[in-house]
């Protein structure tokens, strides 16, 4: 997986550094002389928002989950590479499409999620009556995401300093889902094993494998507020309860 996905990066990376050098290089043009030189109108050139990359950090959670769902926060990192395209009309506006990876991490409390459970159900599990559970669970899935963006950047000529704003949506197919249990400990604290013990369990036969995500974007210069709501479930129809991912953290954007 590390390889296709540096294989990715450096692919969309050469696509835009490709774009951008064939609209800096100019074919030569034969020297004209004195009679055939002609003053042409200054035209107006505006740089558009130069947003290439994506970088996005912050809370994970999932929504309208039951009370027997005990989860203790979340977190999630993207990581985008996109091409924007100004409208000709008007340069304030652009559209934006890219490819790039997203992750989910879930963290619970006390509770162990069985993912790999032929019970026909995804299963959530309180820890036994000797009291053993782990210090930290979590469940993490990654996603290989599609998102798309109508940008509006008041000043376009200097979009490093100016305030921009971005709405859309994202698609992603599921890559690798899986559980992960670190330090399992009795119910006075002290643990089973050692503080180092660790047990992952892989298995994406439960989640659901798209994931379609609305997106928002609202901030100044490289630096922006993000929020994601995704209309599809986390857990497949018939698998465990409806529930739906909302995300809100910070953006940094670049090139």
């Amino acid at each position: 997986m590390k390889k296709a996905l540096f294989l990715l990066i450096g692919v969309l990376s050469i696509n835009v550094l490709v774009a951008q050098d064939a609209k800096k290089t100019k074919a030569p043009k034969p020297k004209k002389t004195d009679s055939q030189i002609t003053v042409a109108p200054k035209r107006l050139t505006v740089a558009h928002p130069s947003d290439h990359f994506l970088i996005q950090i912050g809370s994970d959670s999932w929504t309208n989950k039951p009370d027997s769902i005990r989860t203790d926060g979340g977190r999630f990192f993207n990581f985008y590479l996109m091409l924007d395209k100004p409208f000709k009309t008007n340069p304030k506006f652009s559209t934006a499409y890219g490819l790039g990876l997203g992750t989910s991490n879930i963290y619970f409390d006390k509770q162990y999620v069985n993912v790999g459970s032929s019970s026909g159900s995804l299963q959530f599990l309180g820890h036994p009556s000797n009291g053993d559970h782990f210090e930290k669970f979590k469940v993490t899935e990654i996603f290989l995401e599609l998102p798309v963006e109508l940008r509006y950047t008041l000043d376009p000529e200097n979009s490093g300093k100016s305030w921009k704003f971005a709405v859309g949506a994202k698609v992603g197919t599921l890559l690798k889902a899986y559980s992960k249990g670190k330090n399992l400990v009795r119910a006075d604290g002290s643990s089973v094993n050692d503080a180092s013990y660790i047990v992952k369990e892989y298995d994406t036969k439960y989640f659901n494998s798209t994931r379609l995500t609305f997106t928002g974007r609202v901030g100044y210069g490289n630096f922006s507020i993000n929020a994601g709501y995704s209309v599809t479930n986390v857990i497949k129809g018939g698998f465990g309860p409806s529930m739906n991912n909302f995300t809100l953290g910070l953006t940094v954007s670049g090139l």
